[in-house]
């Protein structure tokens, strides 16, 4: 059974360096998975905050994750610093797909694709809403190339 090849960097909008800390490394010496999930939130909710849809305290809607998942093809390991490329994949009327590639700084071919999902809620009654107009717009900024040309 063959595997789907990991996207490269032009597949992603916008980028996050992180850098990696002695205790990300593992018994068996590279990055933990539980890591990995870590920087997706990190670079996601990063890029919310930046982009002033993420208020923490106040804000409404809010975003829940529902569904994450990951790839792994190349080990990682403290002191390497990564890279997270973060494209929306999908843009739905309440949800948001995001499609995140770990690199290594500088490197050209992925590490690590992973994909991490948000379903918008009322903040008090944790419902689904529409996702409001200048958020579509944020959002559609980051459209990964396949997903805004179908």
């Amino acid at each position: 059974m063959s595997r789907e090849p990991l996207k490269g960097r032009d597949h992603y909008r916008i980028w996050r360096e992180i850098g990696t800390r002695w205790s990300d490394n593992d018994a068996y010496g590279h990055v933990n998975n539980v890591v990995y999930y870590s920087w997706f939130d990190t670079a996601v909710n990063g890029w919310l905050i930046e982009a002033g849809l993420l208020d923490v305290a106040d804000g409404d809607p809010i975003g829940l994750v529902v569904e994450t998942g990951c790839r792994y093809v190349r080990p990682l390991a403290y002191p390497e610093p990564v890279e997270i490329g973060l494209a929306v994949g999908r843009l739905g009327q309440s949800s948001i797909t995001y499609e995140l590639g770990v690199f290594p700084q500088g490197g050209e071919e992925a590490a690590a694709e992973g994909h991490f999902v948000h379903v918008y809620v009322d903040r008090v009654t944790r419902r689904p809403v529409p996702l409001p107009g200048p958020w579509r717009e944020a959002f559609a900024r980051l459209m990964a190339p396949a997903a805004s040309e179908g």
